[in-house]
């Protein structure tokens, strides 16, 4: 059992609190992605984990070991790494064995490890190759195959992907994926790019200001954003927002209309609907176009309504140009009402 328990962790550094109470439970194999923007704490939680740094408070345990006081090599971990970390000078073989070599592990078991692993990266043909000849994605791989290699309980992967460009990147995720899947190996992977995240994990924890504001399925953080945030953080182009002022018993005044929401005793909300569940119609919101962009199958269009930008994807048969004036209604079931004060969701 690799199951991780992160309990009451917190860090900081001299003055600056980096995590705040970090309480966390990533189940055996499961693909837990850490997501949220730079300075957010995901990487000093990652290294917490591994042991590269010290937490300031709280414990680490992986399956029935409390691991927090263990040095790296004592945790059944291994970290994948944003620069690859591959050695130039050493074939590809010997790059997915190094760690094998430094537990003296015999040469019949090194070669076995490092062939199977190599074949499920599909590098197979590359091994006796100098790492230094490879391509960025071929070095990834490399990356990934050594770590594997180790057969740990736990793997670490700190934006592993961001050095590839897009069309690698998208290979390369669909392969993790699978890979891990096979490996029935626990994994983290930390990251700011949403799609990554959406594409790969079992669940998402989004970070912000150092902690965790929410910890769900891909699709309940993009459907059912716990805080603003999150909502503000998930999606291209994130949701939209728009102020509402309470008409009593649950009806709200969003853009001069009426509108049906939680029946709180609060005097204002903020409504929330993501750009692809809009749709024209007879009634709605009253919009008026401001920027059309062509979006191949769909137009992102950007209007105003009631003094506020408005987003909405639209199918691309739509002719539209700034001027235009017409109804923007939500799918049934897709808005959502947050408190300004706590900026926490209400609905």
């Amino acid at each position: 059992m690799a199951q991780i328990q992160i309990k009451n962790v917190a860090k900081t550094f001299g003055a600056y609190q980096a995590l705040h109470s970090i309480d966390l439970t990533i189940a055996d194999q499961e693909f837990m992605v850490l997501l949220g923007a730079s300075g957010c704490g995901k990487t000093t939680l990652l290294r917490i984990i591994a042991g590269l740094e010290t937490a300031t408070t709280g414990e680490v345990w992986i399956g029935d070991r409390r691991v927090d006081h263990l040095p790296p090599r004592e945790r059944g971990i291994a970290m994948v790494f944003q620069n690859y970390a591959v050695f130039p000078h050493l074939t590809v073989f010997e790059n997915i064995a190094f760690g094998l070599r430094m537990q003296k592990m015999p040469q019949a078991e090194v070669t076995r490890r490092v062939e199977r692993t190599a074949t499920l990266m599909h590098i197979e043909q590359l091994l006796k190759r100098y790492s230094g000849e490879l391509s960025g994605g071929q070095r990834q791989r490399v990356a990934v195959a050594r770590a594997l290699a180790m057969e740990p309980d736990v793997i670490l992967m700190d934006e592993p992907l961001s050095n590839l460009d897009a069309l690698l990147r998208l290979e390369m995720r669909a392969e993790l994926k699978g890979v891990l899947a096979d490996s029935k190996t626990t994994a983290i992977y930390v990251t700011h790019d949403q799609v990554e995240a959406m594409s790969l994990a079992d669940r998402i924890s989004v970070m912000h200001q150092g902690r965790i504001v929410q910890s769900a399925s891909p699709i309940e953080v993009y459907r059912n954003p716990a805080a603003r945030f999150v909502a503000g953080f998930i999606g291209n182009p994130p949701m939209n927002f728009l102020p509402a002022t309470s008409a009593g018993n649950g009806q709200w005044t969003v853009a001069g209309q009426t509108v049906t929401g939680p029946n709180t005793d609060a005097a204002a909300l903020e409504y929330a609907i993501r750009p692809e569940d809009l749709t024209p119609s007879e009634t709605g919101l009253p919009a008026t176009v401001r920027l059309v962009e062509p979006l191949g199958a769909h137009l992102l269009v950007t209007f105003d309504v009631g003094g506020h930008p408005l987003r909405a994807v639209l199918d691309s048969e739509l002719v539209l140009k700034p001027g235009d004036r017409l109804n923007l209604a939500p799918q049934a079931g897709r808005t959502r009402w947050f408190d300004p004060k706590t900026t926490l969701a209400v609905a």
